[in-house]
């Protein structure tokens, strides 16, 4: 796939009378993969296991299989425990975001904010919730962190 701007794309479309000129004109600027392959990609790329990056993502091994099959669609948590997982970029997890037609990270949001500066700082999927849990939003995982006691024993 081409890059290409989405704004001239649109203006392609609008200007447009068919949808098969469209679509023939702009073929090498559509998207040409799916979810489970670009997962796979970017977990080729950066050299770890599927096992590894489903264990560091709190995600249960079956269910994940399925994702990096293509057999189920992750929910946008889990998609987001993958991204961290993989320690992903801003750019590369909007991207698996959009391919998953789930809504991006939207920093005005404050549990986006959270979870956009775990991606930035590559935190994991545990320090990402701790955060959350801190700021009273909905943790990513299933996994509750654990309450820091400082108190001497």
């Amino acid at each position: 796939m081409k890059k290409a701007e989405t704004n001239n794309l649109l203006h392609a479309l609008r200007s447009t009378h068919k949808v098969d000129h469209y679509l023939k004109i702009n073929k090498s600027y559509l998207l040409d993969t799916d979810l489970a392959t670009e997962l796979n990609r970017i977990i080729d790329e950066k050299g770890r296991t599927k096992a590894d990056v489903l264990r560091s993502a709190e995600i249960n091994e079956i269910y994940g299989y399925q994702i990096l099959s293509g057999k189920r669609m992750p929910s946008r948590d889990k998609l987001l425990c993958l991204g961290l997982s993989l320690q992903c970029s801003e750019e590369e997890m909007q991207f698996l975001l959009k391919l998953a037609q789930i809504a991006p990270l939207y920093p005005k949001r404050t549990r986006d904010s959270i979870i956009l500066f775990g991606l930035l700082h590559q935190q994991t999927v545990p320090e990402v919730n701790e955060e959350l849990l801190a700021h009273h939003e909905d943790l990513i995982s299933e996994h509750v962190p654990r309450p820091v006691n400082n108190a001497q024993e």
